[in-house]
């Protein structure tokens, strides 16, 4: 299962007194698990722009705990600066990286923004997708005034705080209000032409930004604006929704670039973004030669990118990560200007790099691992060789799946054997994860024999928690027979349709899928034996019998299928 991670990028209104700036990031870091990536103050803008990362509970946590060391730290009687702004913590959007959607952090940013009203007694105003009304999406709408307009803003119908509204008070005066949402990631990107010219530059950025460019009088460059009835110039949209562009040049780096915020990115990924500026760049005679990513991106994001190339080219996008992530990188040029390395920029990769804690059994070489599970400690033992032997049998599926795709002669095919690929790579990651997750599992029973049990009160929590330790031990190797059987259609699929001189990688596959099956039931049942509930333990076995039963009919109907194509010589 994928991650859930959100990003949080709260704006303080304080840019120039060190101890209050890390006062609040001391409250952020202090309140839980989240990694703190970048702190960015500004002095002329009196600003502070925070970013951290984690899942999303201790993130709304650690936003919360940031707001209320800022309410308490700035007195907006005394704030000035370059950036607009309406309250100590000026702003505070949650932002989707991977295994959450836009609308779920919405309705987090909702709840964060009540408490932040109701225990801090900051109005709040909710804005972009977790607005309440479709003008408060936009945050000038709700910013309109700055700070100074609070007092006629504030219990005013229309104009007031979706939570916190009330007459303007000395406790508003001091804080101010904070805008608080969700939307999705912001992708700043500059792409890199052969060209030194700032004016060809801001044509393929007008070609293409969503704002587009003034209509002019007669269609010609020096032709007046065009204005409509109430004099605003009209425009001509781009062809790219939701970004903004501008174009410049580096002297750095001595070209011109077409400079891009992506604030849409479901609307326009990135790979979209640099096919589009490719193609405006062509028409005015210009060739983009490369792309810099300013900051982070999220892994998502070079994933697509990755999968969009592989298939221009026919070829399959069923591949480890790291190879669709590098064809994303040599795709559109990222390294171009300075090396571009993923765990530097990825905020998933980031955030593994600073998880602390032991090395993870997949991270392990074959030979390592071997040792480990040799070793005299009773984990990793079996339930982690059974999940370990599912993510073989979904690899040898999944190569299969490759070789058929780029098989001469099936070009006509590659998109099927891609489909299948994508289908055996979900599996290998689920089937690799079980590996560690059946660690934790026995770490977790582990933990409960060191449980005080001195008074009954502790004897009960001690047999509660022992109870949810062992149900949960016994569901994990359960996931693991139901992701290895999961295998079993793609390899039956590889045996009778795939890549004919393959045919006994996807027999050795179903040969490891019932092992996994098989060795994974086995963790089941001597789990379920330590359940008071013996209905539900009864329950979980007779599930994890009926699975292994089919696996053994599934095995044998794949083998028969092997033994045919081996025998008949079509290998």
């Amino acid at each position: 299962m994928e991650k859930r991670l959100i990003e949080c990028v709260p704006n303080f209104s304080e840019g120039r007194d060190r101890a209050v700036i890390d006062a609040i990031t001391k409250a952020i870091t202090d309140s839980g698990n989240v990694k703190l990536l970048d702190v960015d103050p500004g002095e002329a803008t009196n600003r502070t722009v925070v970013t951290f990362v984690g899942e999303p509970e201790a993130v709304v946590e650690a936003a919360f705990q940031g707001i209320r060391r800022a309410a308490e730290l700035i007195d907006m009687r005394n704030h000035h600066g370059a950036h607009p702004r309406m309250g100590a913590t000026d702003v505070c959007p949650l932002i989707p990286i991977s295994g959450i959607t836009l609308e779920e952090c919405a309705e987090l940013a909702r709840k964060l923004a009540k408490r932040v009203a109701d225990e801090l007694g900051v109005p709040t105003y909710c804005y972009e997708a977790a607005a309440f009304v479709p003008e408060r999406k936009n945050l000038a709408v709700c910013r309109a005034g700055e700070y100074e307009a609070l007092p006629e803003k504030m219990n005013h119908e229309g104009k007031g705080p979706d939570f916190g509204d009330r007459p303007f008070d000395e406790a508003a005066a001091r804080t101010g209000a904070t805008t608080i949402g969700a939307r999705d990631f912001l992708i700043a990107v500059n792409f890199n032409l052969n060209s030194t010219s700032t004016r060809r530059a801001n044509a393929i950025a007008f070609d293409v930004r969503e704002k587009g460019r003034p209509m002019r009088e007669g269609g010609k460059v020096t032709g007046k604006p065009l204005k409509d009835e109430n004099g605003k110039t009209i425009m001509q949209p781009g062809t790219l929704k939701g970004t903004k562009a501008i174009g410049w040049f580096i002297d750095e780096y001595g070209i011109a670039q077409v400079s891009m915020n992506i604030t849409d990115i479901a609307q326009t990924p990135l790979h979209v973004a640099f096919d589009e500026v490719t193609r405006a760049a062509a028409a005015r005679g210009i060739r983009v030669t490369g792309t810099e990513i300013v900051g982070l991106v999220p892994k998502r994001a070079l994933v697509e990118a990755g999968k969009y190339f592989l298939h221009k080219q026919q070829r399959s996008s069923g591949l480890p990560e790291a190879e669709i992530i590098r064809m994303a990188v040599k795709s559109m040029g990222l390294d171009e200007l300075k090396p571009f390395v993923p765990e530097e920029k990825v905020v998933e990769y980031m955030l593994e790099a600073g998880e602390k804690g032991s090395r993870k059994l997949v991270d392990m070489t074959c030979r390592e691992f071997a040792n480990e599970t040799a070793s005299e400690s009773p984990a990793p033992g079996g339930g982690s060789i059974s999940a370990y032997m599912g993510a073989l049998a979904a690899a040898l599926g999944t190569m299969v799946a490759n070789l058929s795709a780029h098989k001469a002669g099936w070009d006509e095919r590659w998109k099927e054997f891609s489909d299948y690929a994508e289908q055996g790579r979900r599996l290998v990651d689920t089937l690799t994860a079980l590996v560690d997750e059946d660690t934790e599992a026995f770490n977790r029973i582990m933990a409960v024999f060191a449980m005080p049990k001195a008074t009954e009160a502790e004897k009960a929590e001690r047999a509660r928690a022992m109870e949810e330790a062992t149900l949960y031990a016994t569901e994990v190797p359960l996931r693991t027979m139901k992701a290895a059987y999961a295998t079993f259609d793609l390899l039956e699929a590889m045996a009778g349709e795939g890549n004919p001189n393959s045919v006994s990688d996807a027999g050795v596959g179903a040969l490891a899928a019932e092992a996994a099956v098989a060795g994974a039931a086995l963790n089941v049942r001597i789990n379920a034996a330590g359940l008071k509930d013996r209905a539900k333990a009864d329950a979980l076995t007779g599930e994890a019998h009926a699975i292994a039963a089919e696996a053994t009919r599934r095995r044998s109907e794949i083998l028969a299928i092997v033994d045919q194509k081996i025998g008949d010589g079509n290998n």
